[in-house]
């Protein structure tokens, strides 16, 4: 495994350590995809004939990355037989049969295995539909470590299917994020994806905790920041958002 990433310069002279390890997110019950998710894990639900988990598992190819940490806890064994197909990419299952730790607490169980340069994070029930360019090389390239903790793919809520709440985040000029005001909605919707420094989970242990507390910290340090997806959000939480997932990937491919 390549723990050291890769350090690119951009047309402007600034450096951006692009990461060369993932965190896939996949340990979740789906329950509110049930029945679906009733004889089979949330991640492998299909979407227009693909499991949900390799739309993420293909941008992370794309993207050049070597190594992706997976979490299982629902129905592990069909995960680890749908993971053991992949060819194209270093799979690294990090096994949370015993006890479901929630997005953060997954992290860290996997942070030995993830090295100690910034790393990406995909949760394995979103993705996109690309546009004019790969959004994770667009969040690559506008990674910058000296000033940002967290950088995180930032969706449009009028560019997205499958989502109904009020927003998540705050978005001023400089691409910085802070949480919206309760009862305020915001366009802005974390889309499942983001780079994140290994530092930040410093001090945790991997027990249940979720990613909101890393992002509060973040934003204490005015160090989260977030880059607007480009192309089309699909959230797959229940099964209505599974025919409308199905309905947008045929209409881009019209």
């Amino acid at each position: 495994m390549t723990n050291a990433a890769t350090t690119m310069i951009s047309a402007k002279g600034l450096q951006s350590c692009r990461p060369t390890t993932a965190m896939m997110l996949s340990a979740g019950l789906g329950k509110r995809l049930r029945p679906v998710t009733s004889t089979v894990p949330k991640p492998l639900v299909e979407v227009h004939g693909k499991a949900l988990i390799d739309y993420g598992l293909d941008a992370l190819v794309r993207a050049g990355i070597e190594t992706v940490v997976v979490n299982v806890h629902y129905l592990p064994d069909l995960m680890r037989a749908h993971l053991r197909k992949r060819k194209d990419i270093e799979i690294v299952v990090s096994d949370e049969s015993d006890l479901l730790l929630d997005s953060g607490g997954g992290i860290v169980k996997a942070l030995p295995h993830l090295g100690t340069d910034p790393f990406f994070v995909l949760n394995s029930d979103t993705f996109w539909i690309e546009s004019y360019r790969a959004n994770l090389d667009v969040l690559a390239d506008l990674w910058r470590p000296e000033k940002m903790d967290v950088s995180l793919l930032i969706a449009d809520m009028a560019q997205s299917t499958g989502y109904d709440g009020r927003g998540d985040f705050v978005m001023d000029a400089a691409g910085r994020l802070i949480r919206r005001e309760e009862r305020d909605m915001s366009p802005f919707i974390y889309a499942g994806a983001g780079i994140f420094k290994p530092e930040l989970f410093e001090g945790y242990e991997a027990k249940p905790f979720s990613l909101n507390r890393v992002f509060d910290t973040a934003i204490e340090g005015q160090r989260l920041f977030g880059v607007r997806l480009s192309g089309l959000w699909l959230t797959v939480g229940t099964p209505i958002a599974i025919k409308q997932a199905e309905a947008a990937l045929l209409a881009s491919a019209a």
